[in-house]
């Protein structure tokens, strides 16, 4: 071989690494839409981040993670959406119904892995739940279909409560109708009447409550919603004050000092679709990525509440605690 072109072949072989290293793909971008406020993300991010790891993406490693907070104002997602789609995410999640529909709204292209306790076929954002087809899939957590349960589990603590209370935020129609018709039916097997209270602001929280004593209403029943889930403490501090007893959806409410607390595990459904985002990172498509059901319930006790309120909880319903506060 001639000096000159083995000088041109060790030129070009010592260009290898640069050229390769231009043309390294950038690091996959997952846009997070929460509903809620970040404080309340803390165990649920663990969970999905689980999830990612599990579909081998480490954040700050291998992916990054845009974050997006609407602090419990639905009006604020349809923003925050277009936002995450102007970034030209890899990947949209959004963890709550009025962000699923927020999320949709905003892009047909940008795949979307999603969390809702509402029927997703009956929100018009997948096909079926087989095939989910369009650019959306993920988990669906039974939270609408969980009033029900939750009014059995009241009537069990306070039998005597002949008037129970639904508190829901009217923003969100669709869980709304979803939840209320099925506790309206619930309750006429047992015989109970429900009063149907809303609130949509920290104001009407406070009115609402003020509406449960004047009605001499025996219980409530908190609805699933990132407005009321973003509150705990003062939805808490209000069931004390006027000494309510109240079940709500997860965990977080009893540990804040609620009395019971009966849902899906956010931490199961934040982990699959944490793995479902990981799956469409590496190229599956959402079209092809069957919806997926959260079927991991928990029942969540406060003694000291009880103790409180003057209840004492039936030793049965203690028996299939998934946890018990003292």
């Amino acid at each position: 071989m001639k000096r000159r072109e083995f000088i041109t072949l060790l030129g070009g072989a010592a260009s290898w690494p640069l050229a390769a290293g231009a043309q390294q793909p950038a690091m996959p971008v997952i846009g997070f839409l929460g509903s809620e406020l970040p404080d309340l993300y803390v165990d649920r991010l663990r969970a999905f981040r689980q999830g990612l790891n599990e579909a081998s993406f480490v954040e700050g490693r291998n992916v990054a993670i845009e974050y997006r907070w609407a602090e419990g104002r639905n009006d604020r997602l349809p923003g925050l959406a277009d936002d995450l789609v102007r970034r030209r995410v890899t990947v949209m999640v959004a963890t709550t119904t009025p962000a699923v529909l927020a999320a949709k709204a905003a892009t047909t292209t940008i795949p979307i892995a999603f969390l809702t306790g509402t029927d997703p076929v009956a929100m018009g954002v997948v096909a079926s739940l087989n095939r989910p087809g369009g650019n959306m899939t993920g988990v669906s957590n039974l939270s609408t279909e969980m009033g029900a349960k939750q009014l059995e589990l009241l009537h069990a603590v306070i039998p005597s409560a002949t008037v129970i209370a639904l508190l829901v935020n009217p923003t969100d129609p669709i869980i709304v109708e979803t939840l209320s018709k099925g506790l309206q039916t619930a309750a006429r097997a047992i015989q109970r009447e429900i009063l149907l209270v809303s609130a949509s602001t920290e104001r009407e929280i406070d009115t609402a409550f003020t509406t449960l004593v004047q009605r001499k209403v025996g219980a409530l029943v908190v609805g699933n919603d990132p407005f009321f889930n973003a509150r705990p403490d003062q939805l808490v501090a209000l069931a004390a004050r006027h000494a309510v007893p109240a079940i709500y959806p997860y965990r977080e409410f009893v540990a804040a000092g609620g009395l019971m607390s009966y849902g899906s595990s956010l931490a199961d459904a934040y982990r699959l679709v944490g793995v479902y985002a990981g799956r469409i990172l590496k190229g599956e498509k959402p079209a092809d990525l069957p919806v997926q059901q959260s079927t991991k319930v928990e029942l969540v006790l406060n003694l000291k509440t009880a103790k409180a309120l003057g209840i004492t909880l039936p030793i049965s319903l203690l028996g299939r605690a998934d946890e018990v506060i003292e």
